[in-house]
């Protein structure tokens, strides 16, 4: 059986964000997902072929089994962060063929209006000190 790990590229300064990441590693009990902050300073030496820019603009992630290493991109980082928790059946729907078309288009809006949607939903619109524990 292949041995699945997924790094995700996530902005540790946006509240939501750091929010879903926290609820991931609570789920990810067989630490199968690995985190990267994007505003890391060492994040273009570690991650040289994803530009911070990209990185700002949607999510991205890295799937990994022994044999292979594919960039994966927004809602798809999403819904093999939850599969790898068992949790993929939640977001399953949002990756069928009519509903992925609507569904990559809002996560487009959501990723560019974060900050203020952060700002609405908590409070703060960027995090000075957000720390995520396993």
């Amino acid at each position: 059986m292949k041995r699945e790990q997924l790094t995700i590229l996530y902005d540790g300064q946006c509240p939501l964000c750091v929010k879903e990441m926290r609820h991931l590693m609570k789920a990810d009990s067989q630490h199968k997902i690995q985190l990267a902050d994007i505003n890391a300073p060492d994040f273009t030496t570690r991650f040289p072929e994803v530009s911070h820019q990209a990185a700002m603009s949607k999510l991205h992630g890295y799937l990994e089994d022994q044999s292979s290493k594919t960039l994966v991109t927004g809602l798809d980082v999403t819904y093999h962060a939850w599969r790898l928790v068992g949790k993929g059946w939640l977001i399953a729907p949002l990756r069928w063929p009519v509903i992925k078309v609507i569904a990559d288009y809002c996560y487009l809006k959501f990723a560019k209006n974060r900050f203020t949607l952060s700002r609405w939903l908590t409070g703060q619109s960027r995090c000075q000190s957000c720390s995520i524990d396993r």
